[in-house]
Parts: C-alpha cells; sequence; structure tokens
C-alpha cells in the first residue's frame, strides 16, 4: 500500500512539472576585435574613451554567417551610439545598462530591415573599460 502511494505522488508530481519541449539553438557571435570608441567627455582637457567586448546572443546558430556578414554594420552602429553618449552615463551602471539597450534595440532593427527575421535575442557587454 505505501509503494503504490509513493507510486501515485510520483505520478502526479511527474504529470504537473512543466516539461522542456526543445534544446534551445541558442549561440554566441564577439567582436574581435574590441570595440573602441571615444566618448563626449566633459572636460575639454581630456579625451574619454572606452573599450567594450560586445557578445550577440543569437537565436539560431544557423544565422551564424547572417551576423558574421553583417558584423561591420553592426559595429558601426555601436560605435556610433556609444560615441554620442555623454560622460556620466557612460561611467554610471544605468547609463551603461541603458546604451546596452539602445545597442541591442539598434542592432535588432538593422537585422530586421537587412534580414527580415529577427536573429539577434540579446546584446551582452562582457567587459566595459572606460578612462
Amino acid at each position: 500500500m505505501r509503494s503504490l502511494s509513493i507510486f501515485l505522488i510520483t505520478l502526479i508530481l511527474s504529470l504537473s512539472t512543466p516539461k522542456v519541449l526543445a534544446a534551445s539553438n541558442f549561440g554566441y557571435f564577439g567582436f574581435e576585435p574590441d570595440i573602441i570608441t571615444n566618448y563626449i567627455a566633459t572636460s575639454n582637457k581630456k579625451l574619454g574613451y572606452v573599450r567594450v567586448t560586445v557578445e550577440l546572443m543569437i537565436k539560431d546558430m544557423g544565422n551564424l554567417e547572417v551576423v558574421e556578414h553583417h558584423s561591420p554594420l553592426l559595429r558601426d552602429a555601436i560605435v556610433e551610439i556609444i560615441s554620442k553618449e555623454q560622460e556620466e552615463r557612460v561611467k554610471s551602471l544605468t547609463g551603461r545598462e541603458e546604451i546596452r539597450k539602445k545597442c541591442s534595440d539598434r542592432i535588432k532593427e538593422l537585422l530586421k530591415e537587412e534580414t527580415g527575421q529577427e536573429v539577434v535575442h540579446d546584446v551582452l557587454f562582457t567587459k566595459y573599460l572606460y578612462y
């Protein structure tokens, strides 16, 4: 009787837990070399720059060649966004996250225009150094 109740509890729990439907095919594409660009410094005495290692989280590794093909366009978009930012935003944690989201939105937009599909899931800054 006890083994029957354990079996029933196990059966009920196994039926109620969500199942993973399919293994993900996510992958990553990293820009080489790192992206280095200037930003708008508050003082005119020094030139500010930022060095960022950017990784793209790709929804399907079958699109890796598409991302590689468009990498100059994507790199240019990232440089353009960062170079227009003020020093305070570049150096703050919330500003860095806002910049990352801007880059992510712009990259998704560009790839949607070029390919007609959503290729990138997210943009990650794995190294972020400023001076």
